[in-house]
């Protein structure tokens, strides 16, 4: 039985915008656009089968 592992880039993405509860500050810090940041989530998202972030207007909460 193999376990598949998320793609290092996603978790380097999510990492990012952890820390800085930003995509914004994440894309600037790892030199990539504000959209890659999303997509990068929406995929690790996709793979984990779970929400890692609430979307609240302009902010970003981690989820629990």
């Amino acid at each position: 039985m193999s376990k598949r592992l998320p793609p290092l880039n996603a978790l380097r993405v999510f990492d990012a915008a952890a820390r800085h509860l930003s995509f914004t500050r994440a894309a600037e810090e790892l030199f990539v656009t504000q959209a890659a940041v999303s997509h990068q989530i929406k995929s690790l998202e996709d793979f984990l089968g779970l929400k890692l972030f609430r979307r609240r207007n302009r902010s970003l909460l981690l989820t629990e």
